[in-house]
């Protein structure tokens, strides 16, 4: 299980406590420090089962100096959000969490971080 996180967010501070009290392995990815590229990208939205507009953080104030609340949301406008957030990575939703069935979940809530250590099952922590 990896979690993509910003140390300064409560929401991703709260996702790490639940998976510590869970005992699950996870390694951690600063994804500001360490920038998820296109591939990366495609690779998570797939395992979400969502598109790149859904886990953009429209009122970040970089959403709105790129004008992305009137960007088309359509096939041929993926790879232009996709570049957008691997060259702003501030506006990817936080924090995402890949679990070790394939699948993939944006852990806003508590319920959501629980459930990606349900589909892991992992019982060992490794907070690397």
């Amino acid at each position: 299980m990896e979690i993509w996180l910003n140390p300064a967010c409560s929401k991703c501070r709260s996702a790490v406590e639940i998976l510590d009290e869970a005992g699950a392995h996870y390694t951690v990815r600063r994804y500001l420090e360490d920038p998820p590229d296109a591939d990366d990208l495609h690779g998570v939205l797939t395992r979400l089962g969502l598109e790149p507009w859904d886990i953009t953080r429209t009122q970040e104030t970089e959403a709105k100096e790129l004008g992305l609340g009137e960007w088309e949301r359509t096939d041929a406008a993926r790879e232009r959000w996709t570049a957008a957030l691997a060259a702003h990575p501030r506006l990817i939703q936080r924090p995402i969490i890949t679990a070790d069935d394939g699948s993939a979940l944006v852990g806003r809530s508590e319920d959501a971080v629980r459930e990606a250590v349900a589909r892991t099952g992992s019982e060992e922590t490794s907070n690397g």
